[in-house]
């Protein structure tokens, strides 16, 4: 049976649970990031990590429009932070990359809060 986006996101979300369970906030982005893919991986997942995109406007391509931290099952755009607050800012910037890869779902990670629940946010584009 085919994933949809929300089981897709449910096995990143375990991920995110046991990932921060076992290591808790205060760690690198880039660290999460890795331990995520590693999850990933383990689950049969496909993925891909920090994958460029290019934006056109106008009938002009920019190469390199922003680079997604990772995209899993070709389905759901995983942004990962370890930062103290996310920002208003933070789920625009995701909706505009659901929006560029005509994606339906993304998820904002945030490892730095004290529960990993505080810290998953989704972002959903015509889903």
């Amino acid at each position: 049976m085919k994933m949809k986006e929300n089981d897709v996101s449910g096995a990143i979300i375990d991920c995110c649970f046991k990932i921060h369970t076992t290591l808790g906030p205060g760690l690198m982005e880039m660290v999460y990031e890795e331990l995520l893919c590693y999850e990933l991986e383990k689950k049969g997942l496909g993925f891909t990590r920090q994958q460029g995109i290019p934006v056109v406007y106008e009938g002009i391509e920019v190469k390199l429009g922003f680079r997604a931290d990772i995209i899993v099952e070709n389905m759901v755009i995983v942004e990962v932070k370890s930062i103290e607050k996310i920002a208003k800012v933070h789920f625009k910037q995701l909706l505009t990359y659901l929006k560029i890869t005509d994606l339906k779902l993304g998820l904002l990670i945030n490892f730095n809060e004290a529960l990993i629940r505080d810290g998953i946010h989704r972002v959903a584009n015509n889903l």
